[in-house]
């Protein structure tokens, strides 16, 4: 597990951060003004209106402020980096940093950035179980109760279509179960 600060995570995520249209004017107005409004510590009302001073280029605005927070300490950086993920997650994913992390297998930086899937068999699996499932009862359902209709079958089974049917549907229902619990 590697022991990597919001500090050194910062230095590490500065050039890609710095690079011109990864960050839109908007958002680093918006990421400033959550450090200066929620955290009026991190960024007072002076340094959060020079780091939004349209008169400077936003690259030299954007630098001004990481190096700031770098020298401010490791829970201004955590900041930062919580309020690029509410304004900015697309970019957040992709930071140098966070695939760092990934590769070393250290879960203590993850904010729960997890898919939602299903289950691991995929949809197509429910509906592929659900139309075997429906396709059984609408058989049982459909075929009279006739033993001249299919006397080789009820041998093979030794059950007659109420039997069946009653069997199907605590299986039908344990599967649905067990599928929906995966959601």
């Amino acid at each position: 597990m590697t022991d990597q600060t919001y500090c050194d995570r910062l230095v590490q995520d500065t050039p890609f951060l710095t690079v011109q249209g990864r960050l839109s004017e908007q958002q680093v107005d918006r990421i400033i003004l959550q450090l200066n409004r929620y955290y009026p510590q991190i960024l007072t009302n002076k340094e959060a209106e020079k780091f939004r001073n349209p008169k400077v280029s936003l690259r030299l605005r954007l630098c001004d402020l990481l190096s700031h927070l770098q020298r401010s300490g490791e829970r201004d950086c955590q900041e930062f980096y919580r309020a690029l993920y509410i304004h900015a997650q697309s970019l957040h994913s992709c930071l140098p940093s966070r695939h760092t992390l990934q590769n070393s297998d250290c879960t203590e930086f993850d904010w729960g950035d997890r898919s939602h899937e299903l289950s691991d068999r995929g949809p197509m699996s429910f509906l592929a179980g659900l139309g075997l499932a429906a396709g059984l009862a609408l058989l049982l359902y459909c075929c009279p109760p006739d033993p001249k209709v299919l006397p080789g079958a009820r041998r093979i089974l030794g059950f007659s279509p109420v039997i069946i049917d009653r069997h199907v549907s605590r299986y039908l229902l344990a599967f649905l179960a067990d599928d929906l619990r995966g959601l």
